[in-house]
C-alpha cells in the first residue's frame, strides 16, 4: 500500500513540474528509485506519462489563448522554426514550459504533440535513470 501513495505522489510531482507550476519531479524520481530500485519501470513509466500529461494540459492552455495573446516571441520562432519536433525540448528548463503553450495556440496536431511531448519525458526519464544507475553503480532489474 506504502508503494502506491508513494506512485501517487510521483505522480503529482510529475504532472505539476510539466505545467507552470512549481515541481520537483527529478527530485521525486531519484528519491523513489533509490528506495525502490526494484519498482524502477513503474516509476520511470509514472514519471513519464504523467509529466507527458501536464505539458498536455499546458498545450490546452495554449489553445486556450485568445489570437492576440501570442506565447513569447522566443518560443514562437524557435517552434515555427522547427516545427513540432521541438516539443521533444519540453523537458528543457524554463524554456521547455512555454512549448507546449505555443504549440497550443499555433493549433498543431494534438495527437501528435500528445505523443511527441510523451515520447520526450519518458526519455528525458530514462536519461536520469541512467545517471541515477551510473552514480549509484547498481543495475536495475525488471
Amino acid at each position: 500500500m506504502e508503494l502506491f501513495w508513494l506512485y501517487a505522489a510521483l505522480a503529482a510531482s510529475a504532472f505539476t513540474s510539466a505545467t507552470i507550476l512549481p515541481g520537483t519531479s527529478e527530485a521525486a524520481f531519484t528519491a523513489f528509485v533509490l528506495r525502490y530500485p526494484e519498482a524502477w519501470l513503474g516509476a520511470w513509466l509514472v514519471a513519464g506519462f504523467f509529466n507527458g500529461a501536464g505539458s498536455i494540459v499546458s498545450y490546452g492552455m495554449g489553445r486556450l489563448l485568445p489570437d492576440k495573446k501570442r506565447p513569447s516571441e522566443k518560443i514562437f520562432k524557435f517552434l515555427n522554426r522547427y516545427g513540432i519536433w521541438t516539443l521533444l525540448l519540453a523537458w528543457v528548463p524554463v524554456v521547455g514550459d512555454g512549448l507546449p503553450i505555443a504549440a497550443g495556440w499555433l493549433r498543431l496536431n494534438v495527437w501528435k504533440c500528445c505523443l511527441i511531448l510523451t515520447v520526450g519525458k519518458l526519455i528525458r526519464y530514462g536519461i536520469l535513470l541512467g545517471g541515477i544507475q551510473a552514480w549509484n553503480g547498481a543495475a536495475f532489474t525488471a
